[in-house]
């Protein structure tokens, strides 16, 4: 069944734009599956029942895989069998009927306002670097984005007059953020005083670079944070998705409740755009600023920019 997953992977990077990361975690939970299917003398699809499923699953149960990552597995699996269907190789789903592994959910891990503060007063901005790592700490603080967003994000998808940036996420879905107007000004000072310096006679649209004006990767944030974690007096481990969940969770303590929360995320049409960038998608998802009264929250994300 070799040349099935291949057909399946072409269709996650192709119809689903899904990132290489992802694409590598369906691979492998397939091969496995196929394995697993081979050792019950599965040849093919037609031949596969909800019981070889199930015994699938209970393999993975025995070999100690979380309630969570089988979760995830049977998701995959369930992908996978949908698109057979769709592709008329198959008749039926045999992961239709299965119900999912019950997850017990973990709670979010964030950073205290103290240590917020600490975090984003920890680079040295009398340097070219200092001043763009403050403004990619105060960015993906202000705005909740994805490591992966923020490092993809170029000069052309921020528009700081407006107070807004265009990003671009999982499955190449776009969205419209609004950026305070602190974030904002942290962010034109790179622009204006460090971003020319990194970029030096290259060409990049990059917002964000590196050395040769490369584009800094996503591993190259990581090791900043955890630098600047370290020097913000933070020995708790630390990533860019617990700065997403203290993000979310400082909108909360501020005064958003649940359902404003939920709102965050809007539809817009093409004409509401056309004022903050010269070719937006056809509909965006919105997420709607909200400002909290106090300490750092104010200082990032009260309002957008003037």
């Amino acid at each position: 069944m070799e040349p099935l997953l291949d057909a399946f992977i072409a269709y996650l990077r192709a119809e689903r734009g899904l990132s290489s990361k992802t694409v590598d975690a369906y691979a492998h939970d397939l091969s496995g599956y196929f394995s697993s299917l081979g050792r019950m003398e599965i040849k093919t699809p037609l031949q596969i029942t909800p019981a070889h499923v199930e015994r699938h699953l209970a393999e993975l149960d025995r070999r100690g895989l979380s309630k969570r990552s089988q979760a995830r597995h049977l998701s995959t699996l369930r992908s996978f069998h949908r698109f057979l269907m769709a592709e008329n190789i198959s008749a039926k789903d045999p992961t239709e009927d299965l119900e999912r592994p019950k997850v017990v959910p973990r709670l979010p891990v964030f950073l205290t306002l103290p240590e917020v503060e600490a975090l984003l007063a920890a680079p040295d901005v009398n340097r070219i670097q200092g001043l763009r790592d403050r403004a990619m700490l105060g960015l993906l603080y202000a705005t909740g984005l994805r490591v992966s967003e923020l490092t993809r994000l170029s000069i052309n998808d921020v528009n700081l007059r407006s107070g807004y940036l265009l990003a671009t996420g999982k499955g190449r879905k776009q969205r419209l953020v609004p950026v305070a107007e602190r974030a904002s000004k942290i962010v034109r000072q790179y622009l204006e005083r460090a971003r020319p310096a990194l970029v030096g006679k290259r060409a990049s649209t990059a917002l964000f670079v590196g050395r040769g004006a490369r584009p800094l990767s996503r591993q190259g944030f990581w090791k900043l944070l955890k630098r600047y974690a370290l020097k913000a007096g933070i020995r708790r481990a630390i990533s860019p998705h617990k700065l997403r969940h203290s993000f979310a969770t400082h909108l909360l303590e501020g005064g958003a409740d649940l359902r404003r929360r939920a709102r965050l995320r809007l539809r817009q049409k093409r004409r509401g755009l056309r004022g903050l960038f010269p070719n937006p998608p056809r509909v965006i998802s919105a997420s709607c600023p909200y400002q909290p009264s106090r300490g750092v929250r104010t200082y990032f994300m009260s309002g957008a920019a003037a």
